[in-house]
């Protein structure tokens, strides 16, 4: 048996890091398979300090050596890790094929594109905000400091204290700041970003970014034009280019590949996040067409477990309560795909006692789904009984017209997958159909019979456009970000080529490892003989890279 080992405080305390790293899995547009417990590599010096800081600060209830709270009410972790960021908020990530198949941080933003100004208002509320945009509108913070554009400068208090209630649920972000704050691992560094957040807080977060100095180009409601003209309102800065980049949906990486190639010569990496935005990388790297190294954060197991599974299980409920209020109970529900997003909304809904349904192309998910107990189905054939229908694919026009005329009067639609390309909503967008805004984020869709469609946030993202994403699971996933960031930033020359690269485990188990004192979790320790046996260090990585959680 595994020797227990005794635990006074965090279980992962006095677990050294090692030296080395095994070789982050290359993929050359296409999965590979490969045992690495043979292979290594020496990780990047800066990285390594940084993290064996982060570990000597860390005790067992969030606070460090000196008793100071660690998740407490500093400056965001962009602050302390003294880096150039422009970043871009979005609750909506756009269909890449339409284009083509803190000296001063600068934030680009990414906010929720394709977003009818009356779909952005508060969810529950009567009203919603100021419409207008704010592009014609300067504005400037305390300091005078003008290079930003967001709604309204003046929500930059209540925005700070989101922040800090969020830092209170971010463990393992506090932890690597702390450590980042000494070690200064990404010193010299000007990431340029595009990443989403929640609708209920956009605004105000980043009024609270733009007021410490971040320019931030985002704002709840934007429009297509707008999204892009705040993207290139960052990538074609005249005084500011960045050396970094951290996308989640692969639009930036297309807009600079696009736009501006010649920004590619001082870019280290690129750190992609979604399932969209990693496809694109690895079609653009089996073409040639990838002039830098990225890491492929999606893939990692922190990422796909948490941040798609366990948070989608929450969110979707919370998604469906506020907008509609219906009681799930008895209600049957068909969900599309039974990945890692489908599984979670499926359990979530399960629970409350609905009558589930999958729709599946994947045979092994589909095998997956009836051992959990759910019929699997074409959705042509429950489409006239069904209650509600949630698309969790990653794919395009997943519901067509066939099957929204088939659905019953009342019938609640909406999306938790890929942007607003899984609903076909060109075709509800037609002369005889007539759409009635109800409330925020809420509209029906009027047939010529009087049956109406209630859809949710206009196709796009249910969790992000009408719910939160738990502060936990972005602790998880920011933290894998900016594990991703330091380590392209900080690596030799030549360890890293113009190819897609998977996060190495140890680097996940690390993540894993931060989070584990929130729930006063003890590990057990194997002994050397056990380690022996299975050819593994005692301090990890426990399993290779194509061991499938």
């Amino acid at each position: 048996m595994a020797e227990e080992r005794e635990q006074p405080g965090a279980s992962w305390k006095d677990l050294p890091l090692p030296d080395e790293y095994p070789e982050p899995h290359v993929v050359n547009g296409k999965a590979e398979e490969e045992d690495t417990k043979h292979q290594s590599v020496k990780c990047s010096p800066n990285l390594l300090q940084m993290l064996k800081a982060a570990e000597g600060r860390r005790t067992p209830h969030g606070r460090d050596r000196d008793g100071a709270d660690v998740s407490g009410t500093g400056e965001p972790v962009t602050e302390a890790l003294k880096t150039d960021m422009q970043i871009q908020f979005t609750d909506q990530k756009q269909e890449l094929h339409k284009r083509t198949s803190n000296t001063g941080h600068r934030s680009l933003s990414r906010s929720t594109s394709q977003c009818s100004t009356d779909s952005c208002g508060s969810v529950g509320s009567g009203s919603s905000e100021d419409e207008s945009s704010p592009r014609d509108k300067p504005q400037k913070t305390y300091e005078g400091l003008s290079d930003f554009c967001i709604k309204n400068i003046k929500q930059a208090e209540f925005g700070r204290r989101e922040i800090i209630i969020a830092q209170k649920e971010m463990p393992a972000l506090m932890v690597l700041r702390k450590g980042a704050a000494g070690e200064k691992p990404l010193a010299g560094a000007k990431v340029l970003g595009c990443t989403h957040i929640t609708a209920h807080t956009a605004n105000a977060v980043a009024a609270a970014l733009a007021e410490g100095g971040t320019p931030v180009f985002a704002w709840k409601g934007e429009s297509e034009d707008d999204y892009w003209w705040c993207i290139n309102q960052c990538v074609g800065a005249d005084t500011w280019q960045p050396n970094m980049i951290l996308d989640d949906g692969g639009d930036l990486t297309h807009w600079i590949h696009t736009k501006h190639p010649s920004l590619f010569k001082d870019i280290k990496g690129i750190v992609e996040e979604s399932v969209t935005g990693i496809h694109r990388l690895y079609q653009m790297s089996k073409a040639g067409g990838l002039f830098v190294p990225a890491i492929n954060v999606n893939d990692s197991v922190t990422k796909q477990k948490f941040d798609n599974l366990y948070s989608c299980r929450e969110s979707v409920l919370d998604g469906l309560k506020r907008t509609t209020g219906v009681m799930l109970g008895g209600k049957q529900v068909v969900v599309c795909g039974y990945g890692e997003v489908g599984k979670g909304c499926c359990a979530a809904l399960k629970a409350l006692g609905a009558v589930m349904y999958v729709t599946e192309v994947d045979p092994i998910c589909a095998l997956q789904a009836c051992m959990d107990g759910f019929r699997v189905v074409k959705l042509i054939e429950v489409a006239r009984q069904v209650d509600v229908v949630i698309t969790c694919t990653g794919n395009k026009n997943v519901v067509g017209r066939e099957h929204l005329d088939r659905m019953k009067d009342g019938c609640i639609l909406c999306n938790m997958g890929n942007s607003s390309s899984e609903i076909d909503l060109g075709s509800l967008r037609t002369a005889e159909l007539r759409w009635e805004r109800v409330r925020p984020q809420v509209d029906h869709v009027v047939w010529p019979n009087g049956k109406r469609i209630v859809l949710l946030a206009e196709g796009r993202l249910l969790n992000l456009s009408c719910s939160t994403v738990p502060s936990f699971v972005l602790s998880i996933t920011a933290t894998t970000q900016a594990l991703a960031l330091i380590e392209l930033y900080s690596a030799p020359e030549g360890r890293y080529k113009q190819d897609v690269y998977l996060l190495p485990k140890k680097m996940d188990e690390y993540v894993a490892n931060l989070h584990l004192p929130t729930f006063d979790a003890h590990l057990s320790e194997v002994t050397d003989e056990q380690a022996k046996y299975l050819s593994i260090s005692k301090h990890g990585p426990f399993k290779p890279n194509y061991y499938r959680y």
